[in-house]
């Protein structure tokens, strides 16, 4: 999943440049999601260790551009999704989004964030993901990336909740 790609006109990478760096790199069965960065592909394990950090090289020199490039295994993003602790208390999934972290943060600045920072937005950090309720939209909420990101020190990018099924359904294929 990359950060920050193809939104508001910055950051253009067309997806089939995309997929075409990821088979270069090695990667097989790739396949992307919507124009905003989202790659499901086949790598052993030797290949994975370095891909994140090999292909956010790649599309800079190709297209002038750092990108955060977060992974997550097809068994990792179903793990997030069965972890999501909205999803028992009954909220529209159209409320439901997912920051996936480069690095789990440490439990003291997990403890130093604020709660109530965009009420009545909520999160929950667990592991190397943040679950969000945005009752208001993720236009409207003060939970942004760049704020986890500093508190945690890391780097994030989000998805809806559509977006995750749609990605743990496509690493089944």
């Amino acid at each position: 999943m990359l950060r920050g790609v193809n939104v508001g006109g910055k950051n253009k990478l067309p997806m089939k440049d995309l997929a075409v760096i990821f088979e270069k790199a090695g990667c097989g069965s790739v396949a992307t999601y919507i124009q905003s960065g989202n790659v499901v592909f086949d790598a052993d394990a030797k290949l994975a260790k370095t891909l994140a950090s090999r292909m956010a090289s790649e599309i800079e020199k190709g297209f002038g551009f750092k990108v955060p490039v977060i992974l997550r295994t097809g068994q990792q993003l179903a793990s997030a999704i069965s972890a999501n602790p909205w999803l028992p208390k009954g909220i529209p999934e159209k409320e439901l989004h997912v920051m996936f972290l480069a690095d789990a943060p440490a439990h003291e600045k997990i403890q130093g964030l604020d709660p109530a920072r965009s009420a009545p937005d909520a999160f929950c950090v667990s592991g190397q993901e943040i679950y969000l309720h945005l009752p208001n939209g993720a236009g409207n909420s003060k939970l942004t990336n760049a704020w986890f990101d500093s508190r945690l020190t890391t780097v994030s990018t989000s998805r809806n909740w559509a977006t995750v099924l749609r990605l743990a359904e496509m690493t089944m294929h």
